[in-house]
């Protein structure tokens, strides 16, 4: 099965192996660069122009950015999952209720009709 390749189609994530945040690494992994190089950046930019333009910059940043999956996405449909969750959450829950009230119906259905009097004469006929 071939792994849907989430970096380049929605922007960066902020990273779950980054050390504050993980803003720099996530930055890093979306451009491909070393995640040293991207740090360096940044603290160069930290001492040039002082500490709160940069950490406020840094905060900003982490509050944009989406967390990093926990797993890589797998289909289109994950990934639309993830970013419906991470957008509204009470808006991913109704879609999850949904999607179970309707499999719960079919699993009810299948029930009925395997335990109904017409299924135990139906296999007794064709057997």
């Amino acid at each position: 099965m071939r792994r849907f390749n989430h970096r380049r189609k929605r922007g960066p994530y902020r990273s779950r192996k980054g050390a504050i945040l993980g803003v720099c690494r996530g930055i890093a992994e979306y451009f491909d660069f070393n995640v040293f190089w991207v740090r360096t950046i940044a603290v160069l930019v930290l001492l040039l122009s002082g500490l709160w333009p940069v950490v406020a910059i840094y905060i900003i940043a982490s509050l944009l950015m989406k967390p990093e999956p926990v797993r890589p996405f797998e289909t289109e449909e994950e990934k639309d999952f993830y970013d419906s969750y991470i957008h509204s959450r009470e808006g991913a829950a109704r879609r999850l209720k949904r999607r179970f009230v309707n499999l719960d119906r079919r699993v009810q259905r299948m029930e009925d009709t395997v335990t109904g009097p017409e299924f135990e004469w139906d296999r007794r006929m064709n057997a």
